[in-house]
């Protein structure tokens, strides 16, 4: 009877065969177009596809022409750190997956930590292992490009940033994965018994401040009447960089990151803990640990850090590693001067706090800062003074000069702070500018100290620091780095410079702990004057030179060169006012590898900072240059280049250029960013996104498993490239039913004879 009533509704035609036919036909339309049946019917030159040709969640780009997009390059990241007492050895292992059907080159934006030496590249293509080479930045360049347009696979990794690089990947094949192996070293940070790490994952969209655009006069011959014109090439300031799209949270999280750790302190430990992620950690003895991230991997889009401390009364207070290479020792020192054992009084402060309330600071960064301000108003004495600057693409400086640290200023200081809100963009330097104008330079009675509390997302650093250096006068200038992905290049350096510190808080757990020592050390004497004599002074070259000025439970990091390390180390300054001086054996010192590595990479940095106050800008770069290509280290001016001799890209095969997108660092604000529509100006450009991005979870499946990158790593088993297999037999399995349906349904209708017609119908 139901049967009979839908069948009359339906009017079906007398031969009811072709009606089931194009009802199946219908319904299997509606199946392709959900994708069930997998389906993608990509552009195979161009690699474009449309949004009826998805068949799983995808990333897609927006391409040039309307209503077609080019899946996104995917990324998945392994990272392996070995730490063995102050020295840290870490391999990343990126693999570039390739979903669509054309020809990519991926960019890929990457953070390392600021004072990494790069040192290798490995790319791997099946079995075989293709060893990257330094060269001079242009000359790699060169390299790379003649590779990528005859088809060859080519690996570049380039420093934009010293915690800063791009890694450039030419000719990967439809549907294929290439892994890129890069290694670094560097030194672990020690503050007192505590010993910290950090990895850093995403790199944070950079506030490029608005500047004026010059304009050139061209005059008429004879005639004296010129006209304004825009110049043929905009010069060069030294702030350039590369930003990545970002993608919206909204969107979902991509580049997953699996992470596992070895500890060999060469001491008792004591607490273990990453505040940023859970780990599962294993102790081995007394002095080694083993971790790896508890959720096995996480999105790129916060800093990994680990802080270690010595158990009871097992810290050490001096570290002596040394190499040999060629002819010549390197050797890495480290000292941790005592504790003054005449307390000197303290001198009153004035303290100037500048605060970044700009876009990128909104949500749990501002929140962090506004709490570590109000917690260092706190700790102002009576004959402080003290003044509060905050910015963001405006500035408010809240008294006219500095104040006494009374209540009625204090309570308009706090009132002040509580009630601002992150917008706008980051134009640090009148910030800058307005907190080093000091009005009165000559005064002894006070130490001046600016305290700076950001995220430093800005591109312009050499600016910064070249008015930090030439202007800083007797201020000492101490940086607080806000969120989950600080610069801590800016961070570190501004603080160098400044003769001050560098302190991150990365939650708000953090904010009492961390500026508590903060505030201690500003309030306790400094060590000052320090000088290093070493045994060959003449033929010896060490780095920092000269040693900066310590606060309390800071060491002293040290590396050098010489022919032959044997004699003593005189260490010597002034602490609280008294003398202070240390005997050190430096053929004492354990034998590590990559001390010489180390060695080159403080000579780099510190002929970069000698580069700001000196005009001779070609005559320091030749040094950096010459430093870095003797010891393999990528650089300003030099890079790591590899290349497959064998062309894999077939002739005629278009080559298209993609960006990787990375993630918005945790706990960012996408629209206080970006704006509401687009990106706003002097930011990074948003990722133009097509569809949401669930793909994460296999990229997880294959970040997660086993790693088998030994040392050797031409034993690495490489993961294989994604099979068709499950999809094609989907579809198989969908034909066979629907010519199942078909053939049963075709005999149902010839069997089936339409019911006599009722009365009135």
């Amino acid at each position: 009877m139901t049967i009979n009533a839908t069948v009359t509704t339906l009017r079906v035609p007398a031969r009811p065969a072709g009606f089931f036919v194009s009802l199946f036909a219908f319904v299997a339309l509606l199946l392709t177009a959900s994708g069930f049946t997998g389906t993608a019917r990509a552009d195979t030159g161009t690699g474009l596809i449309q949004l009826k040709d998805v068949d799983s969640g995808s990333l897609l780009l927006n391409s040039k022409e309307p209503g077609k997009y080019v899946p996104a390059p995917l990324l998945a990241t392994e990272v392996k750190i070995d730490v063995t007492g102050p020295i840290s050895r870490t391999r990343v292992t990126q693999r570039f997956i390739n979903p669509g059907e054309g020809w990519v080159e991926g960019k890929y934006v990457f953070p390392l930590p600021e004072n990494s030496a790069v040192d290798t590249l490995k790319m791997l293509i099946g079995d075989k292992v293709i060893e990257g080479q330094i060269k001079e930045k242009q000359q790699a360049r060169q390299i790379y490009e003649e590779a990528r347009a005859n088809g060859q696979k080519a690996s570049l990794i380039e420093e934009q940033r010293p915690n800063v690089f791009i890694n450039s990947l030419a000719n990967i094949g439809p549907k294929e994965t290439i892994v890129v192996q890069i290694e670094y070293q560097q030194t672990v940070k020690q503050d007192k018994d505590s010993f910290s790490l950090r990895f850093p994952m995403v790199v944070a969209p950079r506030y490029t401040p608005k500047t004026a655009e010059p304009q050139m006069v061209d005059f008429a011959p004879g005639s004296g009447w010129g006209n304004l014109r825009a110049p043929d090439e905009k010069p060069a300031t030294g702030d350039e960089l590369q930003q990545p799209p970002v993608l919206n949270p909204d969107m979902g999280k991509v580049n997953p990151v699996a992470l596992s750790m070895t500890l060999d302190a060469g001491f008792a430990l004591g607490d273990i803990e990453s505040p940023h992620h859970k780990i599962n950690l294993t102790r081995e003895g007394k002095d080694k640990a083993r971790l790896t991230l508890a959720d096995d991997v996480v999105p790129a889009d916060k800093d990994f850090e680990l802080v270690w401390k010595a158990a009871k009364s097992a810290a050490p207070t001096a570290a002596l590693f040394r190499e040999h290479v060629g002819n010549e020792d390197y050797l890495l020192v480290m000292l941790t001067p005592p504790a003054a054992t005449v307390s000197e009084p303290a001198k009153p402060r004035e303290a100037i706090f500048v605060i970044d309330n700009s876009g990128s600071m909104s949500g749990p960064s501002m929140d962090q800062a506004k709490e570590s301000l109000l917690h260092a108003l706190k700790d102002l004495k009576p004959g402080d003074t003290f003044n509060v600057i905050r910015f963001d693409d405006t500035l408010t400086v809240l008294f006219p000069k500095a104040v006494p640290a009374d209540g009625e200023n204090l309570a308009t200081a706090r009132k002040f702070v509580s009630g601002l809100t992150a917008n706008g963009g980051t134009e640090m330097l009148p910030a800058l500018q307005a907190a080093l104008k000091d009005a009165r330079p000559d005064d002894a009675s006070h130490v001046r100290q600016v305290i700076f509390l950001t995220d430093g997302a800005i591109s312009n650093e050499r600016e910064l620091f070249t008015e930090i250096t030439q202007h800083l006068g007797r201020s000492r200038l101490f940086t607080v780095g806000i969120g989950s992905a600080p610069n801590s290049y800016f961070m570190t350096r501004a603080a160098e410079a400044g003769r001050g510190t560098f302190t991150h808080i990365g939650e708000e757990n953090q904010v009492v702990a961390r500026m508590t020592e903060l505030l201690a050390k500003l309030s306790h004497p400094v060590m000052t004057n320090i000088t290093a004599q070493w045994p060959d002074s003449v033929q010896s070259e060490s780095w920092p030179n000269p040693v900066p000025d310590l606060y309390a439970g800071e060491p002293i990091v040290m590396s050098a060169r010489m022919p032959k390390a044997n004699g003593t180390l005189i260490l010597k300054g002034e602490q609280a006012g008294e003398p202070w001086e240390v005997h050190m054996a430096i053929d004492a010192g354990a034998s590590r590898p990559g001390i010489g590595k180390l060695w080159a990479r403080r000579k780099i940095e510190s002929l970069e900072a000698e580069a700001l106050l000196n005009d001779d800008q070609s005559g320091i770069d030749r040094q950096i240059l010459q430093t870095a290509l003797e010891h393999h280290l990528v650089s300003r001016l030099s890079s790591l280049v590899a290349v497959d001799v064998t062309p894999s890209r077939p002739d005629g095969k278009p080559l298209v250029e993609r960006d990787m997108p990375v993630n918005l660092p945790s706990g960012w604000d996408f629209e206080k960013v970006f704006g509401e529509v687009g990106a706003a100006p002097g930011t990074a450009k948003r990722a133009m996104l097509a569809a949401p991005a669930p793909m994460l979870a296999p990229m997880l499946a294959m970040a997660a498993a086993p790693a088998q990158t030994a040392d050797a790593a031409e034993s690495m088993s490489l993961p294989q490239t994604a099979s068709d297999a499950p999809m094609l037999i989907l579809q198989g399995l969908v034909a066979l039913l629907a010519a199942l349906g078909l053939a049963g349904l075709w005999w149902l209708g010839c069997r089936w004879t339409p019911p006599a017609r009722r009365d009135g119908e």
